[in-house]
């Protein structure tokens, strides 16, 4: 047993309808309140979508998208955003995806496939499918190229499984700052293709994810809000803030503001393909800290999509391993994410609600990267830019009914701390070969012990490896 500062413990208080840091390794986080917005979104029961890439779903069959759809819906998420591109094959698997969604909705019972719940609320009841268009993929230079993006809208307008805000066909996108659709600016470009003066639509509430300065869109007209995508990591060496979400919510003033919340980024392609090679900073419980910040200020956020559901290529899913994977086995085979996904639901039910859930089972959450950062692979890629960032610790959370004494350990690396009841975060220090294990004790009595199977921290790695590891114990 040891004091030593490679293990910390970070607690909330489950009846408070905020999230509050006891510890002194908190880090003080900038919270808004509604007096800093005179935002009409702040009334409405938060929503929260999952992004999934079409791209990354070739060989999927109606069934992969029910399983994934009821998946989604038992973790607290709300809608599937799909990110659509220019394979000519995706057209079809919108369509299975939104038909999916139609059976699932189907074989509910007592809920209604209606497109909105009322004025200025999303729909939560029915699971709900909604388009991104990715502007990275999609040509968008000439008046024509806005058709796909025309057809796309009408073909799903009606459809019950349209995700509606207001009262209108929400539509997202990634990117598009840059797209004029042959008219002079980028707001007359997106007027055109998406709210078209001839009323060829129907009505469409726009909130694109562009990557231009906030300080713009009081000038944009066509944006009925606005997604933050980079809000979901820190963007230097430096852990997490509310501060990018609030620049996004003072300048669109009544607009909606959606947040991005993401639990980790590491991409790992070489010059001969995609030529991406970095990591985002994931350490400090990343996932945690995001949604804590969500939820403190959730009068403010009325929507968040997760990043992502299907990104394989960097490293930030948290739905099944399945589908086509872009070039990534070598860092996403035999790294499951999914207890993340069930570690949100937690945080979602405090999102959207305002207070977290009763706990009712001890469980414990854990994960961090196998191989440590500085170390050498016979990796012809190379390291990924900001390795440098990469902390070589256990990260861990706990969900407990009641005090207890936990003990993370990892080989001869331990640390027993007093948690008590609720969430607690714990982080252990890892630098030897060793297998990652988790005992909870209570009044004396072993109350889990929990040794997943493939965590194995190894000073030796094969490559260069920064995804992340993740484990549950059983719920």
């Amino acid at each position: 047993m040891s004091s030593s500062e490679s293990s910390s413990v970070t607690s909330l208080d489950q009846t408070s309808a905020v999230a509050t840091p006891d510890a002194a390794e908190a880090t003080p986080q900038a919270v808004a309140s509604n007096s800093t917005t005179t935002s009409s979104t702040s009334t409405q029961t938060p929503a929260v979508f999952a992004h999934v890439i079409v791209g990354n779903t070739y060989n999927y069959t109606i069934t992969n998208w029910l399983n994934d759809i009821a998946l989604a819906a038992s973790n607290g998420i709300d809608a599937f955003a799909l990110n659509v591109g220019s394979d000519a094959w995706e057209p079809s698997q919108v369509a299975n995806a939104y038909a999916a969604a139609g059976q699932y909705n189907a074989n509910r019972t007592g809920i209604s496939t209606s497109g909105t719940t009322g004025t200025n609320n999303a729909t939560v009841a029915a699971f709900k499918i909604f388009l991104s268009f990715d502007m990275s993929a999609l040509p968008c230079s000439r008046p024509s190229d806005a058709q796909l993006l025309q057809t796309y809208i009408k073909t799903y307008a009606n459809n019950t499984g349209q995700m509606l805000y207001n009262g209108r066909v929400l539509i997202s996108t990634f990117a598009g700052e840059s797209c004029t659709f042959g008219a002079s600016s980028l707001n007359q470009g997106w007027l055109n293709a998406v709210k078209p003066s001839n009323g060829s639509l129907p009505g469409v509430w726009f909130v694109p994810s562009f990557f231009i300065d906030p300080s713009t869109f009081p000038g944009l007209t066509v944006i009925d809000g606005a997604f933050n995508w980079n809000s979901a990591w820190p963007m230097g060496n430096y852990n997490i803030t509310f501060g990018p979400d609030l620049s996004y919510i003072t300048n669109l003033g009544h607009r909606t503001y959606m947040a991005a919340v993401s639990p980790w980024f590491f991409t790992h392609y070489g010059p001969n393909s995609f030529n991406k090679n970095f990591i985002y900073r994931g350490d400090d419980w990343l996932l945690a800290q995001r949604w804590e910040m969500l939820v403190q200020n959730r009068m403010l956020v009325p929507l968040t999509e997760v990043l992502t559901w299907n990104d394989f290529g960097e490293s930030h899913y948290v739905g099944p391993i399945e589908g086509m994977q872009p070039m990534s086995q070598a860092w996403v085979n035999g790294f499951d994410h999914e207890p993340w996904l069930n570690l949100m639901h937690h945080y979602i039910a405090a999102y959207k609600t305002g207070s977290y859930p009763p706990i009712t089972k001890d469980r414990v959450f854990m994960w961090g990267r196998l191989y440590p950062a500085n170390a050498t692979a016979p990796d012809p890629v190379g390291k990924p830019a900001n390795w440098q960032w990469a902390q070589d610790y256990l990260w861990a959370i706990t969900l407990l009914t009641a005090p207890a004494n936990v003990t993370l350990s990892c080989g001869t690396s331990s640390q027993t701390t007093r948690v008590p009841a609720g969430l607690s975060k714990l982080k252990l220090q890892l630098s030897a070969n060793c297998a990652a294990k988790a005992t909870v004790v209570r009044n004396s009595k072993t109350a889990l012990s929990f040794s997943p199977a493939g965590f194995s921290f190894n000073m030796h790695p094969p490559s260069y490896n920064y995804n992340a590891f993740v484990a549950a114990s059983p719920a």
